[in-house]
């Protein structure tokens, strides 16, 4: 059975570290007979989160505010599995997957039962520096009900435009999909 899958990047570069991986983690899903979609979040418009409660006031139904947020949370309530990467700047996610995260409150009640699975790059060859990036995805996926974590893929040590593709990474976010 066909599994509709979301692969969310965070990266600022267009062909980035973790954006080659977030392809080799569709071309995985596709191959595997998935409906494989990948969203580019510097292409949308996504303004922060202002904290006004507007979303826990109206039943968590949908943000005040106008912008790409409630389509691309209501691609993550369709989907089956959804998988997340970032690059890593300063041991943590980049500011465009935080604030991707913080807006989702106005709908998160609704976003159950999916399969996660998150991808890190980091310029730090330390895989273990990458872990408290792994902490934070955790932290949102414990406010979905049902949903679980599948796989973390680490690729520590790429920093230059392009350095995954010599890395396991690679096979790794490949074979992630085609397990699908």
């Amino acid at each position: 059975m066909s599994k509709k899958v979301l692969v969310i990047s965070a990266s600022p570069r267009k062909g980035g570290n973790s954006d080659i991986l977030c392809d080799e983690f569709v071309k995985g899903a596709k191959e595997a007979g998935n409906n494989a979609e990948k969203i580019f979040l510097k292409d949308k418009n996504i303004n922060c989160c202002t904290g006004c409660g507007y979303c826990v006031s109206n039943g968590y139904k949908d943000c005040f505010q106008k912008d790409d947020m409630s389509e691309l949370v209501n691609k993550m309530i369709e989907a089956d599995v959804i998988a997340m990467a970032t690059p890593v700047y300063f041991y943590t996610m980049n500011a465009q997957m935080k604030m991707f995260i913080d807006r989702c409150c106005s709908k998160y009640t609704s976003i159950k039962n999916k399969e996660f699975y998150f991808i890190v790059t980091a310029a730090d060859g330390n895989k273990r520096m990458l872990d408290r990036t792994f902490d934070g995805f955790r932290g949102f996926l414990a406010c979905l009900d049902g949903s679980v974590e599948k796989q973390c893929i680490y690729a520590p040590g790429v920093w230059q435009k392009g350095e995954v593709k010599n890395t396991p990474a690679m096979q790794e976010a490949y074979n992630a999909g085609l397990s699908l």
